[in-house]
């Protein structure tokens, strides 16, 4: 193919195209129109598009008009005088109540009529009418049902029972209709079923998760199966969209066992999408056609550029990880054209649906086929309904097979898509707004874009490990596990066959750089199945702590003494080592304490984050700073380390808080004796090893396991021991308190004891909540590791406006979750840490179920294993137990608010003040919120657990703990002490101006 002459080719259609449709503009551009001028606005003002954006999406379930009048308040009096939406509701605010109503119809009127612009219809009925319509235009449709991805299994069967019924009501209805294209054969353009339909695979199965890949392609593809079949038997075809990236590769492999299945091998209208902007697209078609080559199988992939560009990046950007999407909108138009090139290369195998309203690429399109000989019978053009009008006419005229991406749907679940829409045609990269709203010159916007694309520099992947000893780099944060990439999700695996094969080992005590293995020991036992032992550990008596307090005490001058970036080099190397052993360190504690795959993954990451970031918090604060602006003195502030330390660590989050407390106290100059939980010893030892293998000099830290009560009594008393620093329980931290500030003979210090302590957490519920976040937010918090965390949410305080509607899918949701051993991804959740904790969990079951009604218990396996069963209780009150006392286990309680400000003063009714969150699309109700909800770490339309060090640093007071926060600029003050030296200058009558001596 010559590229010369291609391009002139294109170059040429291109100006034909816009030449013929010179002067037409696409409807939602009209001025005329509400709609044209409230996104001509938004173009202008990045602020009122975000206003207008959100505020669109909260719309349908503003049900009242006060609480419609309100929200248009909140979201546009500060708007300024070009805000249409404000100065209306300025205006009306002078009529009262009425002028405000009159105008808050007209918008609710106006929005809904921009959201039918975009969808073919409300009901079937209004889609097969639209559909005549488009027909008797000679475009052909694609439908599909609006909504996101199912949250509940209750769901997924309602949106697939509404596919069949598509199907059905279609096949009735396409008698009706003449072939396109003309001919006699029952398709359009002599080859396409008439029938067309696009579904998100994960709307039919709403248990889709990346780390439990083979299960979850499995599981879709059961759904999927029937569906294909009806789809066949009324002559359709059936495409696959692609939705997150999350789901790309499970998509793909569903597509592919589709196409696979020996009842379909006739049947080759099955197709997929393909996104151009995401970077590893290129190598799935060129993998997709390998297969279909090898597999002999007919394909069809619906090109597209992508709908989650800023989606991707966000996600990307919060969790470490290089985005997966182009930066760059040449890139992404260069990457469809090159797998244009490639499908129409390979037209005998596979079919193409190009899908774009970018004139420059519909002609790339064009003229490669034109070169490459493709028969039209095997590509087509698709375009979305309610855009490009103009675009989708000119196509008409001169390719002829045009079909419309047609969604339909309640205005609900449609908004989500609406949004997408607007966000497309408002960007500044927009090909529709540069086309006709920005006028952008035609050569511009013809131009090659790989010529474009080749001058973009290319992004370099993230430093993950930003560490150099010399200099440190800034801090970022350990990427959050990624069980989209195949060798994660590899790597675990293999880590647990290995700790597997480990199973049983004897672990020794570490005092002063010496292993001891003790005549007194503890067996780990695995909670998933408590005859498998997962270690036994050495334990320390009396002496073995005095000998290890000892060490320590006198190692402490010498560790001081050492520079913060000395001392903050043997962090950085553990933190290294920690990397390399990531899956490792993971599959210990899905073993030993019961934690998910994710779970696992980001404690983990936690622990690395706390050896990063205390290591450089550490070398900012040696640095000092100086007070005042007298002459003739220099005053300066410094810090000194306060000594021994003793870090007694919970169980539950075995590697990050017993490294966050252990790194913090070492950072500083302390020198660390280390208790860990009984239950998460062998985690316990990894730690140990991990600063072992970092090179720590002997005394500086010491493993010490020992049964709890006296002993851990009389670690805290120890005269020797300077810093006490505690996560666990109330009880256990009230009682170190309380011992800590008896001075014990011989011991000149007042100790500090550092103390988080459980909460009490709350979730509110407003009334105008998006609940296909807040369900699963909700649940996540609850009950991912079956709760047993100390931020975890055991109460979820609803207002009554939206009450059944949240707790209706809240159980249907619960219901969908399976229980079952953590090395198993598919289970949501996995059993309780031990035999106690499963007693105590079913007993405070009992209680809240004397208390309030039951909404959901789940099932639990049979019969090994400390489970207890998933419970959500309502009816419950604040004065009630279960809304008092800390559970840890996986018991929510519903409670139901008349108002905001009942459910405020509910979520702060407890002892407690650790964590809360609030859901609501109220930008007054979330400053409220911010105001006068009083926990320690506040969580707004997001889950309340997974806190991220340096982003929400995070611990709690009341007697949540003592106001300290992991993680965050002030912790390791906790552990050292502030001094002020004061020096005169003054020589003989003159000091430097500089104030240096």
């Amino acid at each position: 193919m010559n590229r010369t002459k291609l391009e002139a080719a294109i170059e040429a259609r291109g100006r034909a195209f816009f030449a013929g449709i010179r002067g037409e503009k696409p409807s939602i551009f009209n001025r005329d129109w509400w709609t044209g001028k409230v996104l001509d606005l938004a173009m202008r003002d990045e602020e009122f598009k975000v206003r207008l954006f959100r505020f669109v999406d909260v719309l349908p379930v503003l049900r009242s008009d006060e609480s419609l009048a309100r929200h248009i308040h909140e979201y546009f009096d500060d708007c300024g005088s070009d805000s249409l939406l404000g100065w209306s509701m300025k205006c009306a605010s002078l009529f009262g109540r009425t002028g405000e109503g009159f105008v808050g119809s007209t918008l609710r009127r106006n929005i809904e009529t921009m959201a039918r612009g975009f969808i073919i219809g409300e009901t079937l009925e209004e889609a097969v009418a639209g559909i005549r319509r488009l027909r008797a235009e000679n475009f052909a449709f694609t439908v599909d049902i609006l909504g996101e991805a199912a949250v509940s299994e209750a769901e997924a069967e309602r949106y697939r029972a509404a596919y069949h019924d598509l199907l059905d009501t279609l096949d009735r209805e396409q008698g009706n209709w003449q072939s396109l294209g003309g001919g006699a054969t029952p398709h359009d353009w002599g080859a396409a079923p008439r029938i067309n339909i696009a579904v998100k695979p994960t709307s039919l199965f709403s248990q889709a998760d990346p780390a439990d890949f083979d299960n979850t392609v499995g599981s879709m593809y059961g759904h999927i199966l029937p569906l294909a079949r009806h789809a066949r038997n009324v002559g359709a075809f059936l495409c696959l969209d692609m939705e997150q990236h999350r789901y790309k590769d499970i998509t793909l492999a569903v597509y592919r066992k589709l196409r696979e299945a020996e009842e379909f091998a006739d049947w080759p209208h099955q197709g997929v999408v393909l996104q151009a902007y995401l970077r590893e697209t290129e190598a799935d078609c060129e993998n997709l056609l390998g297969w279909a080559r090898a597999a002999h199988r007919q394909i069809s992939i619906r090109l597209v550029k992508g709908a989650y560009w800023d989606y991707e990046n966000i996600v990307a950007g919060q969790n470490g990880w290089q985005s997966p999407v182009f930066q760059e909108k040449h890139q992404s138009d260069a990457a469809f054209e090159r797998l244009a090139e490639k499908i129409l290369a390979h037209h005998s195998l596979c079919h193409l649906a190009c899908a774009s309203h970018n004139i420059r690429s519909l002609s790339a399109v064009m003229e490669m086929a034109a070169a490459l000989g493709v028969p039209e019978e095997r590509y087509e053009f698709q375009v979305l309904y309610g855009m490009a009008g103009p675009v989708r006419r000119g196509l008409r005229k001169v390719a002829g097979r045009v079909r419309l991406y047609c969604p339909y749907g309640e205005m609900l679940p449609g908004m989500g898509y609406l949004v997408r829409r607007l966000l497309e045609n408002t960007a500044n990269e927009s090909f529709l707004r540069q086309s006709f709203v920005d006028q952008a010159d035609t050569e511009e916007l013809l131009a090659d874009p790989a010529r474009l694309a080749a001058a973009i520099p290319q992004d370099a992947a993230p430093d993950q490990s930003a560490t150099d000893n010399d200099r440190p780099l800034p801090f970022r944060n350990q990427p959050q596990p990624d069980f989209t990439r195949p060798e994660e999700r590899l790597a675990l695996a293999e880590a647990l066959k290995l700790a597997r094969g480990q199973l049983g080992r004897r672990y020794p005590l570490l005092v002063n750089g010496e292993e001891i293995f003790s005549k007194d020991t503890l067996d780990s036992l695995n909670p998933a199945n408590p005859q498998e032992v997962v270690g036994t550990v050495s334990l320390a008596d009396a002496g073995l702590l005095d000998r290890a307090v000892g060490a320590a005490a006198a190692a402490q001058s010498a560790w001081e003494d050492r520079s913060a970036r000395e001392r903050a080099g043997f962090l950085f190397r553990a933190a290294a080592i920690a990397r390399k052993r990531l899956a490792e360190l993971a599959a210990w504690q899905i073993l030993e304490v019961g934690k998910q795959w994710d779970q696992a993954v980001a404690d983990v990451a936690e622990a690395i984050d706390f050896l990063e970031y205390y290591g450089r918090e550490m070398i900012r604060l040696a640095a000092g700073r100086p007070l005042g602006q007298a002459p003739g003195e220099e005053n300066r502030y410094l810090y000194r380390a306060k000594g021994v330390a003793a870090v007694i660590a919970p169980w539950n989050f075995p590697l990050a808080i017993s490294c966050g407390m252990c790194a913090a106290a070492l950072a500083a100059g302390n020198t660390v004796v280390y208790k860990p939980a009984g239950l998460s010893a062998v985690s316990g030892f990894l730690l140990a090893d991990l600063f072992r293998q970092a090179g720590l000099p002997p005394g500086v830290f010491h493993f010490v396991p020992c049964r709890g009560g006296s002993l851990g009594d009389h670690l805290v008393d120890h005269p020797q021991v300077q810093v006490v620093a505690f996560t666990g329980s109330l009880e256990v931290g009230q009682r170190i308190a309380g011992r800590a500030a008896r001075p014990a003979p011989g011991q000149f210090h007042m100790k500090r004891v550092i103390a988080e302590m459980g909460g009490k957490n709350a979730i509110i519920i407003d009334d105008d909540a998006d609940l296909d976040q807040a369900v699963p937010a909700v649940l996540a918090s609850a009950f991912r590791f079956q709760g047993q965390k100390c931020s975890a949410c055991s109460r979820v305080i609803v207002l009554d406006g939206i009450y059944e509607r949240f707790v209706t899918r809240l159980v249907e949701a619960a219901t969908s979750l399976s229980t079952g051993p953590a090395e198993d991804p598919a289970h949501f959740m996995g059993p309780v840490v031990d035999e106690s904790a499963r007693q105590k969990i079913s007993s405070a079951i009992d209680t809240a179920l004397t208390e309030g009604s039951l909404l959901f218990k789940g099932s639990i396996p049979e019969p090994n294993g400390y489970y207890v069963s998933m419970c959500i209780v309502g009816d419950i009150r604040p004065e009630h137990r279960t809304a008092q006392e800390e559970i840890f286990g996986p018991v929510l309680a519903v409670m139901r608010a008349a108002d905001f400000d009942d459910a405020l003063r509910q979520a702060n009714s407890t002892a407690f003040a650790l964590t809360g969150g609030v859901f609501s699309r109220s930008p007054a109700r979330l400053e409220e919120a911010r105001r006068r909800f009083r926990v320690g770490n506040l969580y707004l339309n997001r889950g309340i657990t997974g806190a991220l060090v340096h982003r929400q640093p995070f611990g709690g007071f009341k007697l949540s703990g003592v106001g300290s926060k992991a993680g965050g600029p002030d912790y390791l003050l906790q552990f050292l002490d502030p001094v002020c030296v004061t020096e005169n200058t003054v020589r003989r009558g003159f000091a430097p101006e500089s104030g240096e001596a």
